[in-house]
């Protein structure tokens, strides 16, 4: 008797779904994409409406034969890939692999999760191909194999030094290593302005301290002072309304006149309500985001972790379950049945008071291009709590989906309370403000709060403020302080905050971002140190190339339009050859141009061009004039001294040569220029002392999988080792005591 045939991308989805369907059924995996654009070649006819030349991929000989074998003895081919672009594009490569008479046996199927409910209703109801999901997906594969097969040999040849480098250009990783590279350039550029705060210390007649900071002067608030490159005159204009202290002699002045006086007293004290609404529930980005800031998690490495919650976990039992909603998604929405059903949830776990009137919904109107195609990251089942799975999974697992329960379940919480107390301190022309936040109601707060970590960072929130205050209240000053400060540069990037900012801009999609931030760092295009991206060396020089002669393609705005394009076909609202030719126009002009102004490499033997090739050993330079001329090249012949390392500028204190900066198993290290013949080595320390022992300097090491961490250089002696850069112990912590916009 003949079965019917289903077909997914992943082996262990395939053993999910083989459980839940019976004996009627084949459940086999493509193991991913079965075809692609061929690697040695473009692969696309530019000349005829850019149509791609799609080929098996090599390797994928045996499960493309069984799929044909498969689908000759098949009554029905069900297609449930991914529900998504990539999905799509491999139901597509299926079906063309097939001959006529398996193609009329086809039916698509879309699991959102991976539950025994879920998948045998959606084999219920089938659906075809998504025609412009698919056209969509390919625009996408073209324009981005047009821009890495075109534009990556000329960085090769541009960027020729770093011949041992993979080099690469992107649509999409090129801006973000650009946005990584300006904001080191304004780093970099930055020149900080001094400013004075001054903090003080009141007691009541009962005793109770309250911590205030100045904030007014004369009427004139007191503002952290504007850049330093402000011409006399917009100085002038500033300090009309705002009031800066940015000398030592003006900060103990004022101190000095602070504490020959007796007379303070509150003169006012406000006290304001506020509501702190829940936080929407997952998106792919707010995922890897969260994921990143509070479990440390790379992008990578929560796709892969939430992958595998998708696709089934073993619960015993229980048997195999996905347990969470598919992980690729931009809509915040929930279907009403698991609303209702975490409604009752939060009535019974939690009380009448912690649930709203009305389910909450999310509204994504200022959000453009959402694929609502399916739900939020969500759990599947709330049977399934974190309590209830903990023993089935191992400790990541865990906490990802830990993470995404409370998400959920707080997102359809009532609202917490807050009561905000500001209290005003005065004498004479002086005013010092102070505010602390009380929670009246927890809310949702009481199982997630986005904001944990933070509670006592610079808005102040978290200060203690007593009970029983009044206006004109007496006040004795106990000490006052004033502080030294230095205003700061932008923030570098860490991988969730230039998720943050792609988005934000229109850049990527659910399915990229993970892949966008692998590929920068994996290329050694950026380093991370303390969570944060370091554009190395290769990054900004091939940046700067891009940006030289590519500046109206990898920016922000071109990229963004192209995104919404490519929606636009997935939507239906375009076609794929006007989308092709809105991007190819411009790029191929600029690339004509750049191209003529390249200088080339000239053959030593004939004269002709020479041009990079790949080859069995990677990159070479070979003769265009072949076969009458077989000349080919190393690249390290062209790369500056030969390719010889760094110079640091000292001589080696063993042999008297000079000393070069090379990279070793474990970072960077300075050595003898004469090695093996002189093994002088010194480690590149970071000009801290070890706050351990003291004696010895911090050192970047980098354990043997690659990342970074710090230690003494005296180790094995003294086993100092942190994840983060250890603070000089001068640099003390800035106690903030009023909101931003009231500094």
């Amino acid at each position: 008797m003949s079965k019917d045939l289903i077909l997914v991308e992943s082996p262990s989805k395939a053993k999910t779904i083989n459980k839940y369907v019976g004996k009627k059924y084949i459940v086999e995996a493509t193991v991913g994409h079965i075809r692609n654009l061929p690697k040695t070649k473009l692969g696309i006819d530019i000349e005829n409406g850019f149509e791609p030349k799609f080929v098996n991929i090599r390797g994928k000989g045996d499960v493309i034969k069984k799929i044909k074998s498969l689908a000759g003895k098949s009554n029905k081919i069900f297609i449930a890939t991914d529900p998504d672009r990539e999905g799509e594009a491999i139901a597509q490569d299926v079906l063309d692999i097939l001959t006529d008479a398996q193609k009329e046996k086809i039916e698509r199927v879309l699991f959102n999760e991976i539950t025994k409910k879920a998948v045998n209703e959606a084999l219920k109801n089938t659906i075809k191909i998504d025609d412009h999901l698919v056209t969509s997906q390919r625009a996408r594969r073209v324009m981005d194999r047009i821009i890495g097969y075109q534009v990556s040999p000329f960085l090769w040849r541009a960027v020729i030094e770093a011949y041992g480098s993979s080099l690469s250009a992107g649509r999409v990783q090129s801006v973000a290593l650009r946005l990584i590279c300006e904001r080191e350039d304004d780093i970099e550029k930055f020149i900080p302005t001094e400013y004075w705060s001054i903090v003080a210390v009141f007691t009541t007649e009962k005793g109770e301290e309250i911590r205030a900071k100045l904030y007014e002067v004369n009427g004139k608030q007191i503002k952290v002072p504007p850049k330093p490159q402000m011409t006399d005159e917009d100085w002038e204009e500033f300090l009309k309304t705002n009031f800066a202290i940015t000398k030592t002699e003006l900060a103990n002045q004022i101190a000095e006149t602070l504490r020959s006086k007796n007379n303070f007293y509150i003169s006012d004290l406000t006290k304001k309500e506020s509501r702190k609404n829940p936080y929407p529930p997952f998106i792919t980005s707010s995922l890897q985001v969260e994921a990143s800031r509070k479990l440390r998690y790379r992008p990578r490495r929560t796709m892969m972790l939430a992958q595998q919650l998708y696709e089934g976990i073993d619960l015993g039992a229980e048997g195999t379950t996905g347990l969470i909603t598919y992980m690729r998604t931009d809509s915040t929405r929930l279907s009403e049945d698991v609303v209702s059903e975490a409604r009752n949830f939060i009535n019974e776990k939690y009380g009448e008071k912690y649930l709203p009137e009305k389910a909450k919904t999310y509204d994504q109107k200022n959000k453009k291009n959402v694929q609502d195609a399916h739900e939020a990251v969500r759990p599947t089942s709330l049977k399934y709590t974190p309590e209830f799975v903990k023993e089935f999974l191992d400790e990541a697992q865990f906490k990802l989906y830990e993470l995404i329960w409370k998400r959920f379940i707080a997102c359809q919480m009532e609202s917490a309370r807050l009561e905000t107390t500001t209290v005003s301190i005065a004498s004479d022309e002086f005013v010092f403000r102070s505010s602390g936040t009380t929670v009246l109601f927890d809310g949702y707060m009481t199982l997630y709060d986005e904001e944990l970590e933070d509670k006592d960072d610079q808005n102040g929130n978290g200060l203690l403020i007593p009970a029983g205050l009044e206006i004109n209240q007496k006040m004795a000053l106990k000490e006052l302080n004033p502080n030294q400060h230095f205003t700061k540069p932008p923030p570098r990037f860490t991988e969730s905050s230039l998720i943050k900012e792609l988005e934000s801009n229109g850049i990527g999609r659910p399915s990229t971002y993970a892949m966008i931030m692998g590929t920068i760092i994996d290329r050694k295009y950026v380093e991370q140190v303390d969570r944060k991206m370091f554009p190395t060396e290769l990054g900004r020089k091939v940046n700067t190339i891009l940006v030289k002669n590519f500046s109206n393609i990898f920016n922000v705005n071109f990229t963004a339009q192209m995104e919404e394009e490519l929606d636009s076909i997935a939507d239906g609202e375009i076609g794929y050859l006007k989308v092709l030719n809105d991007f190819y126009e411009p790029f191929s002009k600029t690339l004509k141009e750049v191209e003529a102004n390249l200088e080339k490499i000239k053959c030593d033997k004939c004269g002709s061009d020479m041009d990079i090739k790949m080859g069995r050993f990677g990159k070479f330079l070979a003769c265009t004039n072949y076969p009458e001329c077989k000349n080919i090249k190393s690249l390290k012949d062209f790369a500056p001294n030969g390719g010889a390392p760094e110079p640091t500028g000292d001589i080696c204190p063993k042999c008297g040569s000079k000393t070069v900066y090379r990279e070793g198993k474990f970072g960077r290290f300075i050595g003898c220029e004469k090695y093996p013949d002189c093994d002088f080595t010194k480690i590149v320390t970071l000009g801290l002392k070890c706050p351990k022992c003291s004696d010895g300097e911090v050192i970047t090491r980098r354990t043997k999988r690659g990342k970074i961490f710090y230690g003494c250089n005296r180790y094995p002696d003294c086993d100092f080792a942190s994840w983060t850069m250890p603070k000089p112990k001068e640099e003390e912590e800035e106690v903030a005591l009023a909101s931003d916009d009231e500094i």
